[in-house]
């Protein structure tokens, strides 16, 4: 990340390749060939160590770009393995703490992603005989970073932006909960150039914690940014995004994915934000509870002073600006302060179910 100059990102969103999940031992060991030679010779500890290593020059990277006061959420999920026939837990989630911590971030209060499943044959090993099956893993974390203290609000115009950046009381309750229940996403790419699973979070996972840690205009890094996810999710945000992808075969996954962005469904996922609210309001209302406060900007009462602020501003156009051998950029145009009542798009789906 060379072209990024020091102190210079608000937010890191990522989500990198797991160490000792098989299907990223070959992009680990393009980094490190001697990652192969570990597993070859069954000695997967060596060899989730020096993964990490290699995780560990991305984090020390990020603290190199990130503002005083900024945030990075990493998503990452714990693997399970067999080698040599001993099955094993790697806690994938412990290891990047302790490497981040002695970088010099401040480890939050982390989320843990439970992904429900139904899947009756989910269990692993002697099904109902007892000391020989194994608890499934059917968890992830968002690891909550950040570096330094607090982040300073000086000066009216980054209060102004702040203010106007500001969620919902409901969504509060929701978002900064430790516990969250979202679905998956489909795994496999189609007609993918390269590999044929692609391992995305969902796309209201950076919507959130976009939403939660940054502001409208800040800057947003993926180092790891796979199909874009975390970039879509930034436009949505409104905010600026920078993404990295070691796979030079996935350009042009990526480029579909964001150019074929429908700006109709864009904007009534923002929109599904205040309907969701509306509906909140009128029950709390129906039973008798009191909700003293009003956002004239977008028309509806709110539960706080610090929601009288909240704007949305919808999408308007999202083009393709540059397209160079390594380089992908885009640029999103919103309409300013559009009434509700003149959201220009026509009834349909949003990009994501909206919780």
């Amino acid at each position: 990340m060379t072209e990024l100059i020091d102190n210079s990102v608000d937010l890191v969103v990522t989500s990198p390749p797991y160490p000792m999940i098989e299907m990223w031992d070959e992009i680990f060991g393009k980094q490190n060939p001697e990652i192969i030679s570990a597993l070859n010779i069954d000695n997967p500890k060596l060899a989730f160590e020096l993964m990490h290593k290699e995780l560990d020059k991305v984090w020390s990277e990020c603290w190199r770009v990130m503002k005083e006061g900024a945030f990075m959420c990493i998503n990452i999920g714990d693997a399970t393995r067999t080698v040599n026939g001993e099955f094993a837990l790697y806690n994938n989630n412990s290891r990047i703490i302790s490497a981040c911590e002695k970088i010099g971030f401040t480890n939050l209060p982390n989320i843990l992603w439970r992904k429900a499943t139904n899947a009756p044959n989910k269990f692993m090993g002697s099904g109902m005989l007892p000391c020989g099956a194994y608890v499934t893993l059917e968890h992830e974390w968002i690891l909550i970073f950040r570096k330094g203290s607090k982040r300073a609000y000086k000066t009216a115009t980054e209060k102004k932006e702040r203010r106007e950046s500001s969620f919902f009381w409901e969504e509060r309750n929701i978002w900064f909960s430790d516990i969250w229940e979202l679905k998956g996403v489909k795994q496999k790419i189609d007609k993918s150039p390269t590999r044929e699973r692609n391992a995305s979070f969902p796309l209201e996972l950076p919507f959130r914690l976009i939403n939660m840690f940054s502001q409208r205009g800040d800057v947003v890094l993926d180092p790891f940014v796979g199909l874009g996810t975390s970039t879509i999710a930034a436009i949505l945000c409104e905010r600026n995004s920078i993404g990295y992808e070691i796979d030079l075969k996935l350009k042009e996954v990526i480029e579909k994915n964001i150019e074929s962005t429908d700006i109709d469904c864009a904007n009534q996922s923002i929109r599904d934000r205040y309907l969701r609210h509306i509906g909140f309001i009128d029950e709390r209302l129906s039973a008798k509870k009191e909700v003293k406060h009003y956002n004239e900007r977008i028309g509806c009462k709110v539960m706080t002073g610090q929601e009288s602020d909240i704007v949305f501003h919808f999408i308007k156009d999202l083009s393709k600006y540059s397209s160079k051998s390594q380089h992908l950029t885009f640029k999103a145009e919103y309409y300013d302060d559009l009434p509700l009542t003149e959201i220009p798009f026509s009834e349909g789906n949003a990009l994501f179910t909206y919780r």
